[in-house]
């Protein structure tokens, strides 16, 4: 059993961030006692751990949240919010690829500018 400082630090992230997950109903606050502190299980420990787990994968928490949920579903529906999340990451790299090689270009254009009082990145960023 945990108190809400020693799960925050078991999860290796602040109280705060426990109160948010209960304000979102992520995880489920402990009923406190009359005397004393609330008690946090192994399973709300698992859960933190999940959930952080899940943002390092790119998830929002509604995703996380729907994840939870599913998580007593079938895996084919956790499979298709998956493969949702998994085309959102491969546009955005499409996105930061296309970005780097506009900035290559950029950077070559700064190099070779026989200029010295026009820049070519600025003059790109002008409309």
């Amino acid at each position: 059993m945990y108190t809400i400082s020693k799960l925050a630090k078991a999860a290796n992230v602040g109280i705060e961030t426990i109160r948010f997950y209960e304000r979102k109903g992520l995880l489920e606050q402990p009923i406190k006692p009359i005397q004393g502190y609330r008690q946090y299980t192994e399973q709300a420990l698992s859960r933190v751990l999940f959930i952080k787990r899940a943002q390092y994968l790119g998830f929002t928490l509604a995703e996380i949240s729907s994840l939870l949920i599913l998580s007593a579903s079938n895996c084919e529906d956790v499979q298709q919010l998956a493969e949702q999340k998994l085309a959102v990451i491969e546009d955005k790299l499409r996105d930061l690829l296309n970005l780097k090689d506009s900035l290559v270009s950029l950077v070559s254009d700064c190099k070779n500018n026989p200029s010295d009082k026009e820049c070519p990145i600025i003059r790109s960023l002008q409309p």
